[in-house]
């Protein structure tokens, strides 16, 4: 079993009203990854992704494109503990809705 990581991240640019949220979800979903995707009140979005190590990074990858009306202009990356991290199973999207993949 590959070992499992979370990573934290805050993509900026035309990211809101877009179905950003939405989307990384259904890409969450695919991947197998848990964890979040919230709007900020900056006009960003954090998300929060964990899972094994190649599919959070294919997700990742992902986010610096995102949907086609997306702008993605920035994509910031911090790691998170393992044990630090809230996911447990699903991907949320919005305020404290889980969904179960």
């Amino acid at each position: 079993m590959a070992a499992e990581i979370c990573k934290r991240t805050r993509v900026t640019g035309r990211v809101q009203g877009v179905w950003f949220r939405a989307s990384t979800k259904q890409q969450a979903d695919r991947l197998g990854v848990t964890g979040y995707a919230n709007n900020l009140p900056d006009g960003s979005v954090e998300v929060l992704a964990c899972g094994e190590a190649t599919r959070v990074a294919e997700l990742i990858s992902w986010l610096h494109e995102g949907p086609e009306l997306a702008t993605v202009t920035r994509v910031d990356i911090a790691e998170v503990p393992v044990e630090e991290c809230p996911c447990v199973a699903g991907f949320t999207t919005g305020e404290g809705s889980r969904f179960e993949t």
